[in-house]
Order: C-alpha cells, then structure tokens, then sequence
C-alpha cells in the first residue's frame, strides 16, 4: 500500500480509560499521517480484497466524566481508494460503486456511545455513503493518551484507538456483482488524534 495519511471515526479515550486525564470535553484533529483507514471485501470466495481511503479530515471531542457527551465527526473523500491497482481503483471510482463524480464525500458522524468495558465500547453514528445514509456501530478499544514523547511535537497530547466494523454496502444502493463479490466490508480503523 502507499504512505497512509479515515475514520472513519475518531473517539479516542470515549472511554475514561488512562493514565493522563484530558479535560472536560477536550477536542482532537485526526493525525492523517497516523491513520488508517482499511476495508476488507471478499472476491470471489477466493480472497479478500485490501483497501483503504487516502484522504480525509475529522475531529472528536471527549468528556472524560461523561461518554455520552463524546462526539466524533468525518469526512472522508471516495475518489482517495486505493488498492494497488489503477485500472481496479477506476472501476471502485465509477458509477458501479462509489460513483466519486456525483458523491464525492462520504460521511460519518456519531449518535452514541456506550462503555462495554475498561478500555473497550461502541460508537453508533450515522455513515452516508452515495446518499444513503444508515447507522453503523463500531467496536473500538483504547490505546493510549498521553503527551507525546517526540520533542518536536512539543508535548502536545496524543489519543491512539482501534476500532472495527462491518457495513453491508447494497444497504447504501452499492449493488455491482453482489453475492459474487462481497457485500459485505469489514473496516479496519486505526487512529491518533492531536489535542487541539
């Protein structure tokens, strides 16, 4: 894959979990060099395809008292797929999928979240993908918060967190070959997410 600069979404200690404490309702930009942003899907019972979005933007905000409270935000733009391979990425960027030229951004933005664990709950949020928009909920498990250990960052505050999801995409209207190649997606979130 190329360097990686979303997510999809980005609630990194919605969960009240770590060892440095933010304050009330601190706000964090995604980090895009530290992101990913991946999805699985399924070709033809053989394998499962790997890609992922290059480009996109999103901020969370976290309550540490108070989960409910926690909101995250983005947008991701469809034309950025990428698979390793040109004449593939055209076809995801055609009519056929994500139809980039009339929906050139897909969305998500969070509902709710629930703590399940320590370090571990769900997000619930609204994702609009060629117009449709459906709920989705992502398991995600804390990391980290803390300064960052590079100087050159300053000390500025960094919160790492994994999440994962799976999204049927006819749900969305995205119908070419279904049942041949998956419906399927499994996302792969990984995200840091810089105090603001």
């Amino acid at each position: 894959m190329k360097t990686k600069p979303i997510a999809l979404v980005a609630a990194a200690t919605l969960f009240g979990a770590s060892a440095w404490q933010a304050e009330a309702a601190d706000t964090f930009e995604i980090d895009q060099s530290h992101t990913n942003i991946v999805f699985l899907v399924n070709h033809l019972g053989y394998s499962n395809m790997v890609g992922e979005f290059q480009e996109f933007s999103g901020s969370f905000t976290f309550d540490p008292d108070d989960v409910t409270n926690n909101k995250v935000e983005m947008v991701i733009k469809t034309d950025s797929v990428d698979t390793d391979h040109q004449k593939r990425d055209d076809h995801l960027r055609s009519p056929d999928f994500f139809n980039t030229a009339e929906f050139p951004e897909m969305t998500f933005k969070s509902t709710a979240v629930e703590k399940t664990g320590k370090t571990t709950g769900r997000i619930t949020g609204d994702l609009t993908i060629l117009g449709v928009t459906k709920p989705v909920t992502m398991d995600v498990t804390f990391n980290k918060m803390a300064p960052h250990p590079i100087p050159s960052y300053n000390g500025v505050v960094v919160a790492g967190f994994s999440a994962r999801a799976k999204v049927d995409r006819t749900e969305f209207g995205m119908k070419y070959a279904a049942g041949a190649i998956g419906n399927e997606m499994d996302l792969i979130i990984e995200v840091e997410g810089h105090k603001k």
